[in-house]
């Protein structure tokens, strides 16, 4: 049976769309009352980079302002996407909890690798309490190419991990698992796409269904 088991954060574990249009909107109301930005919130394309590295995000919705208010809207938009969380307005997929416990019951191993910025991932993982269960949360923050095949590497390399599934729901789960020798499990969620999803391993519709996938799963023999 994998021992390891590596998960993706948004749109994987937290339903990210919860909070999501909520913080932005607040972060675009916050730009127009400084007369940095007309228009409506582009919501819709922030859907469609989701996961992305946030400084990738600003650089495409704010392909013509300055850098400082490229920072300024950064800072923002995560203390807003924070305060939302705290108070309880996001949530995890359903069956994370089960399913963290069965696995730590069968004496696997979990962690989260995240594009998410490590003052986020905290806030949900504090929320929530799923220290209780994972040995180590790491952000994409920790490499400095904003690579996820690097941050998956970390943990490989870290914790020696040769029988290991990384679990998300786009194309850069998937390429990190295959960097690293993995097997990948793809979330048919929120704002998994098709043409990624067939990237993946296997391909889930909920987070139940790894109570007995990952127990079936094995190693790829090395070609």
């Amino acid at each position: 049976m994998i021992k390891h088991v590596i998960f993706d954060m948004d749109g994987t574990l937290f339903q990210t769309e919860r909070i999501l249009a909520l913080s932005l909107e607040e972060t675009f109301q916050d730009l127009r009352s400084r007369a940095l930005w007309n228009g409506e919130t582009p919501l819709e394309k922030y859907r469609s980079i989701m996961g992305v590295p946030l400084p990738e995000v600003w650089r495409t919705l704010l392909p013509n302002h300055p850098e400082p208010v490229r920072e300024q809207t950064d800072a923002f938009f995560l203390s807003q996407l924070i305060s939302n969380i705290k108070s309880g307005k996001g949530a995890l997929y359903p069956d994370v909890e089960e399913v963290f416990h069965q696995l730590v019951e069968e004496g696997c191993s979990i962690y989260i690798a995240s594009n998410g910025l490590k003052e986020y991932l905290h806030a949900i993982i504090e929320f929530y309490q799923l220290d209780r269960w994972v040995t180590e949360t790491c952000s994409i923050q920790q490499i400095d190419s904003l690579n996820k095949g690097e941050l998956v590497k970390q943990i490989v390399d870290k914790y020696g991990i040769e029988d290991g599934v990384v679990i998300g729901d786009r194309l850069s789960d998937f390429k990190a698992a295959k960097q690293n020798g993995l097997l990948s499990v793809g979330c048919d969620f929120d704002f998994a796409r098709e043409e990624e999803l067939a990237q993946a391993d296997v391909v889930i519709d909920g987070l139940g269904e790894l109570k007995t996938i990952i127990p079936s799963l094995r190693k790829q023999p090395e070609i």
